[in-house]
Protein backbone atom coordinates (compact mmCIF):
# COMPACT_ATOMS: atom_id res chain seq x y z
CA UNK A 1 0.00 0.00 0.00
CA UNK A 2 1.27 3.43 -0.99
CA UNK A 3 2.36 5.78 1.89
CA UNK A 4 -0.46 8.31 0.45
CA UNK A 5 -3.31 5.17 0.59
CA UNK A 6 -2.23 5.02 3.85
CA UNK A 7 -2.82 8.49 5.19
CA UNK A 8 -5.95 8.06 3.44
CA UNK A 9 -7.14 5.30 4.79
CA UNK A 10 -6.02 6.59 8.39
CA UNK A 11 -8.09 10.15 7.68
CA UNK A 12 -11.01 8.11 6.79
CA UNK A 13 -10.91 5.70 9.96
CA UNK A 14 -10.27 9.08 12.46
CA UNK A 15 -12.97 10.72 10.61
CA UNK A 16 -15.04 7.95 11.40
CA UNK A 17 -14.53 8.11 15.31
CA UNK A 18 -14.70 11.48 15.33
CA UNK A 19 -18.04 12.15 13.56
CA UNK A 20 -19.63 9.29 15.97
CA UNK A 21 -18.44 12.51 18.99
CA UNK A 22 -21.16 14.07 20.22
CA UNK A 23 -21.19 18.06 19.46
CA UNK A 24 -21.88 19.72 23.10
CA UNK A 25 -23.09 22.70 23.50
CA UNK A 26 -21.90 26.34 25.12
CA UNK A 27 -23.24 27.39 28.27
CA UNK A 28 -25.59 29.72 25.98
CA UNK A 29 -26.88 27.23 24.18
CA UNK A 30 -24.60 27.48 21.28
CA UNK A 31 -22.29 24.92 19.85
CA UNK A 32 -18.70 24.83 21.80
CA UNK A 33 -16.17 24.77 19.25
CA UNK A 34 -13.19 23.03 21.56
CA UNK A 35 -15.65 19.94 21.41
CA UNK A 36 -16.38 19.84 17.66
CA UNK A 37 -12.34 20.50 17.17
CA UNK A 38 -12.03 16.71 18.62
CA UNK A 39 -13.01 15.81 15.46
CA UNK A 40 -10.12 17.46 13.80
CA UNK A 41 -8.09 16.76 16.50
CA UNK A 42 -7.85 13.31 15.43
CA UNK A 43 -6.00 14.22 12.72
CA UNK A 44 -4.62 17.45 12.81
CA UNK A 45 -3.61 16.66 16.53
CA UNK A 46 -4.84 18.34 19.63
CA UNK A 47 -2.47 21.55 19.19
CA UNK A 48 -3.63 21.96 15.67
CA UNK A 49 0.44 20.81 14.30
CA UNK A 50 -0.79 18.58 12.16
CA UNK A 51 1.24 15.33 11.13
CA UNK A 52 4.20 15.92 8.65
CA UNK A 53 4.05 14.75 5.50
CA UNK A 54 0.66 13.51 6.76
CA UNK A 55 -1.94 16.13 7.89
CA UNK A 56 -1.60 20.00 7.41
CA UNK A 57 -1.15 21.96 10.56
CA UNK A 58 -3.46 24.62 11.27
CA UNK A 59 -1.29 27.59 11.43
CA UNK A 60 -1.09 31.40 10.48
CA UNK A 61 -2.25 30.64 7.20
CA UNK A 62 -5.96 30.06 8.68
CA UNK A 63 -6.10 33.44 10.12
CA UNK A 64 -4.67 34.73 7.05
CA UNK A 65 -7.69 33.12 4.91
CA UNK A 66 -9.87 34.11 7.32
CA UNK A 67 -9.18 37.91 6.32
CA UNK A 68 -10.48 37.61 2.87
CA UNK A 69 -13.72 36.55 1.26
CA UNK A 70 -12.15 33.66 -0.52
CA UNK A 71 -10.35 32.63 2.43
CA UNK A 72 -13.41 32.53 4.32
CA UNK A 73 -15.14 30.61 1.84
CA UNK A 74 -12.26 28.01 0.98
CA UNK A 75 -12.56 27.45 5.14
CA UNK A 76 -15.85 26.89 5.25
CA UNK A 77 -15.97 24.55 2.05
CA UNK A 78 -12.70 22.33 3.91
CA UNK A 79 -15.14 21.69 6.61
CA UNK A 80 -18.24 20.99 5.09
CA UNK A 81 -17.33 19.70 1.37
CA UNK A 82 -13.88 18.42 2.68
CA UNK A 83 -10.61 18.39 1.01
CA UNK A 84 -8.51 16.68 -1.07
CA UNK A 85 -4.62 17.78 -2.44
CA UNK A 86 -2.15 18.79 -3.73
CA UNK A 87 -2.14 21.67 -1.54
CA UNK A 88 1.30 23.31 -0.35
CA UNK A 89 0.71 24.58 3.46
CA UNK A 90 3.47 26.16 5.37
CA UNK A 91 5.54 25.55 2.54
CA UNK A 92 5.31 21.30 2.14
CA UNK A 93 3.51 19.73 -0.01
CA UNK A 94 0.19 17.33 1.13
CA UNK A 95 -1.80 15.55 -1.30
CA UNK A 96 -4.27 13.39 1.14
CA UNK A 97 -7.87 13.76 1.46
CA UNK A 98 -9.64 15.38 4.73
CA UNK A 99 -13.77 14.10 4.49
CA UNK A 100 -16.45 16.26 4.65
CA UNK A 101 -17.67 16.81 8.67
CA UNK A 102 -21.41 15.64 7.94
CA UNK A 103 -23.87 16.00 10.67
CA UNK A 104 -22.37 19.30 11.48
CA UNK A 105 -24.72 22.26 11.24
CA UNK A 106 -23.82 26.01 10.32
CA UNK A 107 -23.49 26.87 14.04
CA UNK A 108 -21.36 23.87 14.14
CA UNK A 109 -18.95 24.82 11.46
CA UNK A 110 -18.47 28.72 12.60
CA UNK A 111 -17.58 27.63 16.07
CA UNK A 112 -14.89 25.59 15.29
CA UNK A 113 -13.36 27.68 12.77
CA UNK A 114 -14.05 30.16 15.60
CA UNK A 115 -12.23 27.63 18.07
CA UNK A 116 -9.20 27.62 15.30
CA UNK A 117 -9.02 31.09 15.04
CA UNK A 118 -8.61 32.10 18.54
CA UNK A 119 -7.42 28.90 20.42
CA UNK A 120 -5.28 27.32 18.02
CA UNK A 121 -4.08 29.71 16.57
CA UNK A 122 -3.04 32.93 17.64
CA UNK A 123 -0.86 34.70 15.31
CA UNK A 124 -1.09 36.11 12.10
CA UNK A 125 -4.03 38.81 11.21
CA UNK A 126 -6.75 40.04 13.34
CA UNK A 127 -9.48 37.07 13.46
CA UNK A 128 -12.92 38.24 12.42
CA UNK A 129 -15.46 35.41 13.96
CA UNK A 130 -17.64 33.40 11.48
CA UNK A 131 -21.10 33.29 12.08
CA UNK A 132 -24.10 30.62 11.48
CA UNK A 133 -25.84 32.40 8.87
CA UNK A 134 -22.29 33.69 7.11
CA UNK A 135 -21.23 29.68 6.79
CA UNK A 136 -24.99 29.32 5.27
CA UNK A 137 -24.18 30.93 2.26
CA UNK A 138 -20.93 29.77 2.04
CA UNK A 139 -22.42 26.08 2.15
CA UNK A 140 -24.64 27.19 -0.43
CA UNK A 141 -21.72 28.44 -2.62
CA UNK A 142 -20.36 25.45 -2.95
CA UNK A 143 -22.73 22.64 -3.60
CA UNK A 144 -21.00 21.72 -6.66
CA UNK A 145 -18.11 21.32 -5.56
CA UNK A 146 -16.07 18.01 -4.81
CA UNK A 147 -13.56 17.69 -2.08
CA UNK A 148 -10.85 18.07 -5.46
CA UNK A 149 -12.38 21.08 -6.19
CA UNK A 150 -12.06 22.84 -2.53
CA UNK A 151 -8.00 21.75 -2.70
CA UNK A 152 -8.08 23.59 -6.36
CA UNK A 153 -9.19 26.92 -4.20
CA UNK A 154 -6.30 26.40 -1.69
CA UNK A 155 -3.94 28.90 -3.30
CA UNK A 156 -5.99 31.50 -4.55
CA UNK A 157 -7.61 31.64 -1.43
CA UNK A 158 -4.47 33.26 0.32
CA UNK A 159 -3.27 29.46 1.41
CA UNK A 160 0.86 29.33 1.83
Amino acid sequence: MSRAAAFTLAAGAAAALAAALPVRAAPDGTPDGATVFARCAACHTKTGAGVPGAFPPLGPDVRTMAASAAGRRYLALVVTRGVSGPITVAGKPYAGVMPAQGGLDDAAVAAVLNHVGTAIVKTGPDFKPFTAAEITGLRASGTALSAQDVGKLHAASGGQ
